[in-house]
């Protein structure tokens, strides 16, 4: 049972980056998603990030209306992510809405860099149709991962996306899970079932979105599962 975990950082600057980036190492993480959010740095400090670990790099930059805290515009949120991807980051995050997607998956190509089309929903979770939906435009878009993140109601919530993952993940490397204190079921077990990769806290206090676990604790119920 292979089970990819993704830990999630959000550092205020590049020294910290460096820190936690260094953790994640320490904790074996198998991606780093670094949230460009807060930070101001320009493309030869991002350099520093991936010439520091051999551990692939996601470059996420979330404006505020994506539950983020990027205060720039979408134009100057994808030269900071076009930066990153010129700076040695293997992955970008692109939200599915994203104007011109298609355009900038293609300029990703281009520079050697794999796009990650993401569809978030913050207040609720999805029917098996709309992810379907979802999944069939993110494909679509040329996304070399496509990734559908809900928000779990109730436990109940969980098994749909579960059951979602087991059917789709052989249509494209897929990450699917709901977010939220009743979602860590899926944020759990989605590997196990197909997905692509999860996304942990790099430990207790640093999550980065509601719901998340761990990396340990991750990898202590995986080694159970493997038993």
């Amino acid at each position: 049972m292979t089970s990819n975990i993704c830990v999630s950082i959000k550092p205020k600057n590049i020294q910290e980056a460096l820190i936690l980036i260094e953790k994640a190492e320490g904790v074996k993480a198998d991606f780093i998603e670094v949230r460009l959010d807060d930070l101001g740095e320009g493309e030869a400090k991002l350099g520093d990030l991936s010439a520091s670990t051999r551990i692939p790099l996601i470059a996420t930059n979330k404006l505020l209306n994506e539950n983020g805290s990027y205060m720039g515009t979408s134009l100057q949120r994808w030269q900071t992510l076009l930066d990153a991807a010129n700076s040695g980051f293997q992955y970008v995050d692109l939200e599915l809405s994203t104007v011109e997607l298609e355009k900038q998956i293609i300029h990703l190509k281009e520079l050697g860099v794999k796009s990650i089309v993401s569809f978030h929903k913050f207040d609720g979770s999805f029917s098996s149709r709309e992810m379907c939906d979802i999944l069939d435009r993110e494909i679509g878009s040329g996304a070399d991962v496509c990734k559908i993140v809900g928000t779990a109601k109730q436990v109940q919530d969980n098994f749909v996306v579960l059951d979602f993952v087991s059917e789709n993940a052989a249509r494209t490397r897929l990450v699917c899970f709901c977010m939220g204190k009743y979602g860590r079921i899926s944020r759990l077990l989605s590997p196990v079932f197909g997905a692509f990769f999860t996304f942990a806290a790099l430990e207790q206090g640093s999550e980065t979105a509601p719901g998340q676990i761990s990396i340990n604790e991750m990898r202590a119920v995986y080694s159970l599962l493997r038993q």
